[in-house]
């Protein structure tokens, strides 16, 4: 069982990075160069501006991606 929690850390963590990425991305093609790089210093602003901003999938890809890690991070914390 150990060995799923380490695959899911290390998948959702790559997800959760690419997806960050590509959103920041997003974003300073769409809103200027300066949103894409405060987005990419802070991640909660990258999900709430990418919403309002119609990046839905990278959205919801970040979103997924992160509670995923989140879970699985406290599952390997926990000794589960």
């Amino acid at each position: 069982m150990d060995w799923l929690i380490v695959i899911t850390l290390a998948a959702s963590f790559g997800a959760l990075v690419t997806s960050h990425l590509t959103l920041c991305a997003g974003l300073a093609k769409r809103e200027g160069l300066w949103r894409g790089a405060l987005a990419f210093l802070l991640p909660p602003l990258a999900l709430v501006w990418g919403l309002t901003h119609r990046l839905r999938v990278r959205s919801a890809v970040w979103l997924t991606s992160a509670v995923l890690y989140v879970v699985a991070l406290i599952a390997a914390s926990s000794g589960a």
